[in-house]
């Protein structure tokens, strides 16, 4: 759906109402776009590639509803594209897992995963980086994987064998919670265009130690003007709270998109 967004620049409704159509997306499309499809499957990965059971109600969830296509223009600007992403991290604070969209590079590997495709991006401590990439959408591709998962529990049954991979939960990692994470951001604001504006969110974010790495300022209408921010790494408490105060202030109308930044 971010591919028919990016490439044809249309807006969600319509290409949610065309991948429903093609059987991309369910009737009920919320699993989808809202995330939580992708952070089942980000639980069952993370349990096997970290030993650890990993409770979905502990995966930090965030859909694509709110991606407009103001943003992924600005995006394009910032030589990025914007993707769904399932993150998972084992850190010493305990193992990371979030699913949010996400500002990638156009020179990462995921940046290129389109349309029906999708791709798992691995960094081992040996392998170094290794994707899996493949169609993760429509009739054909969801039955054959239906059809696979049945012979092998078929053949599991039959010769009363675990799996090929048995339960690694073996160990009990905590959860990191998601105000310890670390990330950049993108946000865009609607703002009063008179003399002060950016200096007085700059100053919030500086008071909760969020550093800014660009700026984009544009004269929208009227008294009313558009920033686009982008800060470096920082930690999600931090950014939050800032966010409190900066939707404070008399000169800010709205804060219209939050978005983070990965993959450099």
């Amino acid at each position: 759906m971010l591919t028919r967004m990016t490439k044809e620049s249309l807006d969600f409704e319509q290409v949610l109402k065309e991948a429903q159509a093609l059987g991309y997306a369910e009737a009920d499309p919320s699993a989808d776009v809202e995330g939580y499809d992708a952070a089942r499957k980000l639980t069952i990965l993370s349990s096997i590639a970290f030993n650890t059971r990993v409770p979905l109600n502990q995966v930090f969830v965030e859909g694509i509803t709110k991606i407009s296509a103001e943003d992924i223009v600005y995006a394009s600007e910032l030589n990025c594209v914007i993707k769904l992403l399932g993150i998972a991290k084992e850190t010493d604070e305990g193992i990371e897992v979030r699913v949010h969209p996400a500002l990638l590079p156009k020179h990462h590997p995921l940046a290129s995963v389109n349309d029906v495709y999708n791709a798992i991006f691995i960094r081992g401590d040996a392998v170094g980086d290794v994707m899996f990439y493949g169609r993760g959408a429509g009739e054909m591709p969801t039955a054959s994987a239906v059809a696979a998962d049945v012979m092998n529990a078929a053949r599991n049954l039959l010769r009363n064998a675990p799996g090929i991979i048995s339960c690694t939960c073996f160990e009990e990692k905590p959860v990191k919670p998601m105000g310890s994470t670390s990330t950049k951001y993108y946000v865009r604001l609607n703002v009063a265009d008179k003399p002060g504006v950016l200096a007085g969110i700059a100053l919030i974010f500086g008071n909760n130690e969020v550093s800014l790495a660009s700026v984009i300022q544009r004269h929208t209408s009227g008294h009313s003007a558009e920033i686009v921010l982008v800060t470096h790494e920082v930690l999600e408490r931090n950014f939050q709270e800032a966010l409190k105060s900066i939707r404070k202030l008399s000169a800010v109308y709205e804060i219209t998109s939050v978005i983070r930044t990965e993959g450099d």
